[in-house]
């Protein structure tokens, strides 16, 4: 028997673009911001945006969100959501909404995965303690008045970016050298604030002001399903919520109609729970796809488009929210996210987290700018490297304070490399680190040890 014929990424690409519809966006138009370097490949079997996808499952920050919080605390349980988990569960969803439509998988996929690789521990609740802090609004670790304005804020999707493009180092260069699409993708995840003050690395590529592409649209919608369906699963298995509760939100009864005496006669209540989840994220996913496939074919007949060269073309005019909910469906979404943040993200055990997100981040960033000698070698070495100032490790001791005084404290890198390691950190070794420096007694191992 003849060998099978192996598919090069040329081959790859001339399927994908006969399978794609017209608005999905062809790899072999993707662009970087550096070359690919050779590396000894002898084959290349792999489109542009499938690389990313592998760039971004062998990186750092993506093994450490599987101890990252999503809403309730990971290591309380085995099954709430994680950062990992959600992450996966977004490209699911991403993934059949761009299967349906006719977009690029890859693409949708590798945005996904990345999609929170710059999260902080704790949660949104470790993002709004770095806001908080950067902004020079925390008493407990005072910024100089006159370096705030230099510092710039902190947002999770910018951050992101910021990580791939910069913090990974896995390469003769900084990041992973994502395609620019991909990258685009993740900073417009998540909805926009014109004019941030945020340090990106390098804004070329990103498009910036302008609406993402229908592949990131669709991750932005299926990043919403996911956290919604999920954090009402969990918060009724942590016992936030009722099953008789959710049952009667109005996106609840839209399924429960639906499904008819199937979830009526039954009485097992895990066996309704199940039904139940599985039933909003049908009623999201495919009113996502339905509506997004009307949105798109008014949008190219409105604007002569009936190709790829020509919805290519017209990519900046683009709406921001082409990939959408109808109306009918965005009110029982709504809905159904107000019944989620008054019963679970309210809850107890959710602010007593936030909280503690906010007393831990707080007493790490004071206890590293106040002495940067307790940052790990890495830290020092890139800021050595960023600045050009001697390694702060080989200066005489007696010199020490008066070069912190002079180059540390009133140095914006200095505070964003600090912000860099906070937000880095998972929620273990966070707590872990802040017990080591505040509670040495309960950790006399060590925290950080061995770790970059």
């Amino acid at each position: 028997m003849a060998e099978l014929p192996i598919r090069d990424h040329e081959e790859l690409n001339r399927r994908e673009d006969a399978s794609l519809a017209f608005c999905g966006f062809r790899a072999a138009a993707a662009t970087r911001r550096r070359e690919l370097a050779a590396e000894g490949r002898q084959f290349d079997y792999r489109t542009a945006f499938q690389r990313d996808r592998d760039r971004i499952l062998h990186s750092r920050a993506f093994r450490r969100l599987k101890h990252k919080t999503q809403v309730y605390v990971p290591h309380t349980g085995d099954h709430p959501r994680t950062r990992l988990t959600h992450t996966l569960e977004v490209a699911q969803l991403g993934r059949t909404i761009a299967r349906a439509l006719g977009l690029n998988e890859d693409l949708v996929e590798a945005i996904a995965l990345s999609h929170d690789l710059g999260h902080t521990p704790f949660g949104h609740s470790g993002e709004r303690a770095l806001v908080r802090i950067l902004a020079g609004k925390a008493p407990e670790c005072p910024l100089p008045a006159e370096l705030v304005p230099r510092v710039g804020t902190f947002k999770h999707n910018y951050q992101s970016v910021r990580v791939v493009d910069l913090l990974e180092q896995r390469y003769d260069y900084p990041g992973l050298n994502l395609t620019d699409q991909v990258r685009e993708g993740i900073l417009k995840h998540t909805s926009q604030k014109p004019g941030i003050a945020f340090p990106l690395p390098d804004p070329e590529g990103l498009r910036l002001g302008l609406p993402c592409h229908l592949e990131g649209q669709v991750v932005a919608l299926a990043d919403e399903i996911a956290q919604q369906t999920h954090d009402l699963e969990d918060g009724l298995h942590a016992e936030a919520v009722t099953l008789e509760a959710i049952e009667r939100i109005p996106a609840a009864q839209a399924v429960i109609k639906q499904l008819g005496e199937l979830y009526r006669d039954e009485r097992r209540r895990w066996r309704r729970a199940a039904m139940l989840q599985r039933g909003l994220i049908h009623l999201l996913v495919t009113d996502a796809i339905q509506t997004t496939s009307r949105a798109v074919a008014e949008w190219a007949a409105a604007h002569g488009v009936n190709d790829a060269a020509g919805w290519q073309a017209r990519a900046d005019e683009l709406p921001p929210a082409l990939a959408a909910f109808s109306p009918r469906v965005n009110e029982l979404f709504g809905e159904l996210k107000a019944f989620i943040y008054r019963f679970i993200i309210n809850h107890q055990e959710v602010n007593r987290q936030d909280f503690r997100a906010h007393l831990v981040m707080g007493e790490l960033f004071r206890a590293y700018f106040g002495n940067p000698l307790t940052l790990p070698t890495y830290a020092l070495l890139r800021f050595h490297e960023q600045t050009g100032r001697p390694y702060l490790r080989d200066l005489p001791i007696p010199e020490m304070p008066e070069e912190v005084k002079a180059h540390y404290h009133t140095e914006p890198r200095f505070v964003r490399l600090i912000a860099d390691h906070l937000a880095g950190m998972s929620d273990r070794f966070a707590l872990e680190e802040h017990a080591a420096l505040y509670h040495p007694d309960t950790a006399l191992s060590g925290a950080g040890s061995g770790r970059v």
